[in-house]
């Protein structure tokens, strides 16, 4: 099974601490994903982050494909680190890295996510033409979205 990886980077004007307290809150997901996504928590954002959190939530990737996305918290490194995999969703695998770095003038967020597409042969057809692009204007959208909460 291919395994992908995705990086993406973010610069914002707002110490480490602020940065983590926003990135470590569950419900504020759906303050940072495309409106067509229809990204919802359903259970599980009650609490302050934590290990052995898992979380759920609805979530339509593709339109006419809405999908409950179960997701555990496995490792935490206030203020610099927290991992997320999915239990249940639209994905085989998805491993998700959250670093948060102080610099200058602000914290430096980055996202790597390690994914496996589901459906086999036809997933591995459909990553490069539906798959990837859509996480990339996913992603793309997350970035501009925060940018311009913190900015």
């Amino acid at each position: 099974m291919k395994t992908y990886k995705l990086e993406a980077k973010l610069e914002l004007p707002i110490p480490i601490d602020e940065a983590w307290d926003f990135f470590s809150n569950p419900n504020n997901l759906s303050k940072i994903m495309p409106k067509s996504m229809k990204f919802k928590v359903i259970d599980g954002a009650t609490l302050p982050l934590y290990c052995g959190q898992v979380i759920q939530y609805t979530v339509t990737p593709l339109p006419f494909f809405n999908t409950t996305w179960l997701s555990e918290i496995n490792y935490i490194q206030k203020p610099n680190f927290f991992v997320d995999t999915q239990l249940e969703g639209p994905y085989k695998l998805w491993h998700h890295k959250h670093y948060l770095e102080a610099i200058p003038n602000g914290t430096l967020v980055t996202d790597i996510v390690h994914y496996q597409v589901p459906f086999g042969v036809l997933g591995r057809l459909l990553h490069p033409v539906i798959i990837k692009p859509k996480l990339a204007k996913i992603f793309e959208y997350r970035t501009k979205h925060i940018t311009s909460l913190f900015n």
